[in-house]
């Protein structure tokens, strides 16, 4: 875990690492700056919008880097983040001092969460032999005035948390499919969980699933030689209220089924359980900030796999809440297992404030709404409200996508109450999102995000989990307890 702690003062320990800074900050009043000769230089090439960047001749810091004002309050095309990422790619020192006298609220969060999130990457999944002396980053020092002190705290206390619930989704959903199978998933988060006494988890193996009447769960997890799971996490961090509800699509590898993928298309199926992993770092977020609030989330573990048992197109299959599914297209997945779990979740609670879930659902709202922004579908609209407001406070932006009734006619089914794919292929992440809203009850308002295309970061041709939605989810639940204050 990467630590951190604020400062008001440039103490002689702090003055040894990184230094990130603007042009004009109030640290160039301080004469151990004013005495580094390049100083001057820098800072008339960051003010002509450049990034100046040295670690020679900055004593007493190992590296300064200055970066344009502009981009300290750009919260929209994230550009201090541009500037900052290949600068970490190589760090040379693992003290890092970031100058917060001048930066946007939004932009300092998302700053925070990259930099907190720099406790994980590939190498630590011990796969890929590198130099034992790399540097990682170890520590953050927040330069601030005075006055500010209490609620950069605030702030950072709680994007830590996040972040550690990022690092938590990332690494799991990082690990290859042939040893991140479902019930791994079960273990690692039991394992996890067990930090923190307000967690419990609760397991339903595949017989405990056929049991609860969750057939199109188990539709999906019966072709593979790994059975599905079905994990409820629960966090009790108060006596008694209403539940939130969060549900993640948890498909370990997705072949496609009998409605097999291309290989290119292949590749990155590892990630399709990086809902279920996001709903797991999102309860470890919660119960290490001590959110006074009950929450559940459930993770719908399954591979969707090729074998003699595996689900055909044209079987109906039968949720636990009595509704059936003609599958006409094994490869849409992840809305059967999703909606078993929607309807499950909806059961467990008398009283549930909403249910969320999160997917990567579909391709399609990828071409819709590309890398940046999460879809949001809901026929609820104080809740598109909120999470579209929590979006724009955490940089981790929704777009809402319409759902309502002229969707009907692509989940008709001759043979049974819904079909799972439309036979026109047009709305597909809307069409998705009808379907699951069936398994929802009308008195519990419901949401479904889509982040096929923000689940992963894309980079140089590689992807690698995101963490994204937690900082949404948390920053609406922060706001949704606010509100009842």
């Amino acid at each position: 875990m990467i630590n951190y702690r604020l400062c008001t003062s440039l103490s002689s320990d702090i003055a040894q690492g990184h230094l990130i800074t603007f042009p004009g900050s109030p640290l160039f009043e301080e004469k151990r700056l004013q005495d580094i000769p390049l100083v001057a230089e820098m800072t008339a090439q960051a003010e002509q919008g450049k990034l100046a960047d040295t670690h020679f001749g900055c004593g007493p810091f190992a590296r300064i880097t200055l970066i344009p004002l502009s981009a300290w309050q750009d919260s929209l095309t994230d550009s201090l983040l541009t500037h900052l990422r290949p600068l970490f790619a190589t760090p040379v020192c693992d003290d890092v001092l970031l100058d917060c006298a001048n930066i946007n609220d939004t932009v300092l969060v998302k700053t925070l969460r990259f930099l907190f999130n720099q406790a994980h990457n590939l190498a630590d999944l011990g796969l890929k032999k590198l130099p034992g002396d790399s540097v990682r980053l170890r520590r953050i020092n927040a330069y601030c005035a005075g006055t500010d002190a209490s609620r950069l705290e605030t702030i950072f206390s709680q994007q830590q948390a996040i972040a550690n619930g990022m690092v938590a989704a990332r690494r799991l959903a990082d690990i290859p499919s042939e040893q991140c199978t479902p019930q791994f998933v079960v273990e690692e988060a039991q394992r996890l969980c067990a930090a923190f006494p307000s967690l419990r988890c609760e397991v339903l193996d595949e017989h405990a699933i056929v049991e609860q009447g969750l057939g199109l769960l188990y539709a999906v997890g019966k072709g593979a030689n790994r059975p599905p799971r079905l994990l409820a996490i629960h966090y009790d961090g108060a006596s008694s209220g209403p539940v939130r509800s969060y549900v993640g699509k948890g498909v370990t590898f997705d072949t496609g089924g009998l409605w097999l993928k291309e290989g290119a298309g292949m590749y990155t199926m590892k990630y399709d359980m990086c809902g279920a992993a996001n709903v797991l770092g999102l309860m470890l977020s919660i119960a290490e900030l001590s959110l006074p609030v009950r929450v559940m989330g459930v993770l719908a573990l399954a591979e969707n796999a090729i074998g003699p048992d595996a689900m055909q197109p044209g079987s109906v299959a039968r949720a636990c809440n009595g509704m059936t599914v003609e599958i006409n297209n094994t490869d849409a997945e992840g809305r059967l297992v999703l909606s078993d779990a929607i309807a499950w979740a909806s059961q467990r609670h008398e009283q549930t404030r909403y249910i969320i879930d999160l997917a990567t659902l579909t391709g399609a709202v990828v071409k819709a709404l590309g890398y940046e922004l999460s879809g949001l579908m809901t026929q609820d609209n104080a809740l598109r409200s909120v999470l579209t407001v929590a979006g724009e406070q955490s940089g981790d932006e929704v777009w809402s996508l319409p759902l309502d009734a002229r969707l009907k006619k692509q989940t008709e089914s001759a043979i049974a109450d819904l079909c799972n794919t439309p036979t026109n292929n047009a709305a597909i992440s809307a069409s998705a999102a009808w379907l699951l809203h069936h398994f929802c009850p009308a008195n519990i308002p419901w949401a479904h995000l889509d982040v096929s295309g923000t689940a992963l970061w894309r980079e140089g041709g590689k992807s690698v989990a995101s963490g994204r939605p937690i900082p949404l989810l948390m920053q609406h639940l922060l706001n949704d307890l606010a509100m009842e204050e």
